[in-house]
C-alpha cells in the first residue's frame, strides 16, 4: 500500500507492535503513532475530540493515509475491572468503558475517514474482541467489555456503510486481535490455551496479514487474526 498508515494508541503493546513493524516493513510512504502520552503533534486522547481533529489536519498534510488502525481498548484500570456479575454494574464505569472503546474509535472515524482517500483501497481498522460478539456470548459476565465493543461493531458497521458511498473500496472493518501478553490482559491470561497466548510482535504481524487479505465486501464485519469472520 502506498501513502501513509496511522497507528492509534501507539504507545500501548500491541500499537507499539504495529507501528514498529510498519515501520520495518517501509511500505509506506510514512508512518504515524499517536497515543495520549505523546507530545506535540503526535498527542492524541480518544476523550478529547479537539485532539483527535489536530491529529487528523497533522496527517491530511500528507501523504493520504491509506491505512488507519485504532489500537486501543479499556478492560481494567486501578481497581476497577470486567464485571462477574450484574450487581457490580457502575454507571460511570460504563460510562467511562463506552467512552474509550466505542466513541473514541467512532470519532477517529469521524475525522480520519475525510482525509484517506475517495478512489483506490484504503483500510479504516479498530480493534474489537470477541467478546462483543452477542451471539457468541455463552458465559455473560464482563458486561461493560463486551456491550462497548458489541456498539463499537455496530458503530463501524453503519460507519461502513456511509463511506462506501465516498470510496466504495475503503474497507471499515473491527479486529479481534487474540490474547496477547499487553497490560490489558494479563490479569486474565490464567486459562489461555498454550499456543494461545501471542507476543504483541506477532500479534501485530497477524493483523497486519489480516488487513493485507481483506476485499470490499468484507467492509462493516468483525474479523479474527487468522482473518476469520466472527458473527456479530
Amino acid at each position: 500500500m502506498t501513502g501513509a498508515a496511522v497507528i492509534i494508541g501507539a504507545s500501548g503493546g500491541i500499537g507499539a507492535a504495529l507501528e514498529a513493524a510498519l515501520i520495518d516493513e517501509a511500505t509506506f510512504e510514512k508512518v504515524h503513532g499517536f497515543a495520549r502520552s505523546r507530545t506535540g503533534a503526535q498527542h492524541l486522547d480518544l476523550l478529547d475530540e479537539a485532539s483527535i481533529a489536530a491529529a487528523a489536519a497533522h496527517v491530511a498534510k500528507g501523504p493520504a493515509p491509506t491505512l488507519v488502525i485504532v489500537a486501543t481498548g479499556l478492560l481494567h484500570a486501578g481497581e476497577r475491572g470486567p464485571e462477574k456479575a450484574m450487581r457490580e454494574l457502575d454507571p460511570a464505569w460504563l460510562a467511562e468503558t463506552y467512552a474509550i472503546n466505542a466513541i473514541g474509535p467512532a470519532l477517529v472515524a469521524k475525522h480520519f475517514l475525510p482525509i484517506m482517500p475517495r478512489t483506490g483501497r484504503a483500510v479504516f481498522a479498530a480493534l474489537s474482541a470477541r467478546v462483543g460478539s452477542i451471539s457468541d456470548n455463552k458465559l455473560g459476565g464482563w458486561h461493560g467489555y463486551r456491550a462497548s465493543k458489541a456498539a463499537l461493531n455496530m458503530l463501524m458497521r453503519g460507519i461502513a456503510i456511509e463511506e462506501k458511498r465516498r470510496n466504495d473500496r475503503t474497507i471499515v472493518v473491527t479486529l479481534h486481535p487474540g490474547t496477547v501478553d499487553t497490560a490489558l490482559s494479563r490479569p486474565f491470561q490464567g486459562n489461555v490455551q498454550a499456543g494461545r497466548l501471542f507476543t504483541p510482535d506477532r500479534a501485530a504481524l497477524q493483523l497486519l496479514d489480516t488487513i493485507e487479505e481483506l476485499k470490499a465486501p468484507d467492509s462493516g464485519k468483525l474479523f479474527d487474526f487468522e482473518g476469520k469472520e466472527v458473527p456479530f
